[in-house]
């Protein structure tokens, strides 16, 4: 797993004066091959960074995100990988949102799909849907301008504002 390091925000856009910023604020990005054991090597890393800079976060908002990495992970390892050898995960952290992506080559949008009763897969999506939903958070799937996607969920860190979710 390549850590690449934040990521340099875009300079060049007036906007309006941002309070100043708090010290966990900054988008981390992360490679790693398209396996099976990405996923628990995900798990840890983002654990890893919301501890490191500690991002004011309670267990059940941390065990929320840690399942949305798992599953969106797993997806990307499961359903890319031919197309996909590399996938990428990002987290943006802001005064009052965590965003979680995971990027890999597919051109497909990810489906989330009504799995029967007997099944032991297919949930993904619906989890990081319903976990997304009912912490008031925003999940979406962008295309990359090299014909992949970015499947992202963004939550709100205790006490947020009603700004909206950092953006891509």
């Amino acid at each position: 797993m390549e850590i690449l390091g934040r990521v340099p925000s875009e300079a060049g856009h007036a906007a309006p004066p941002a309070p100043p910023p708090v010290a966990y604020e900054g988008t981390w990005r992360f490679t790693a091959p398209a396996l099976d054991s990405s996923v628990p090597q995900s798990r840890h890393a983002v654990r890893d960074l919301l501890d490191h800079q500690r991002v004011p976060v309670d267990d059940e908002l941390v065990e929320s995100l840690l399942l949305i990495v798992s599953e969106l992970v797993t997806n990307a390892v499961r359903h890319a990988a031919l197309l996909s050898p590399e996938i990428a995960v990002e987290v943006s952290l802001s005064r009052d949102w965590v965003r979680i992506a995971v990027e890999d080559n597919h051109p497909y949008r990810p489906v989330a799909l009504m799995a029967d009763q007997g099944g032991t897969g297919g949930r993904g999506l619906l989890l990081v849907t319903a976990i997304t939903e009912a912490a008031g958070g925003v999940y979406d799937v962008d295309h990359t301008a090299s014909g992949g996607k970015v499947v992202w969920a963004a939550l709100p860190l205790p006490g947020a504002a009603t700004s909206p979710p950092p953006s891509r």
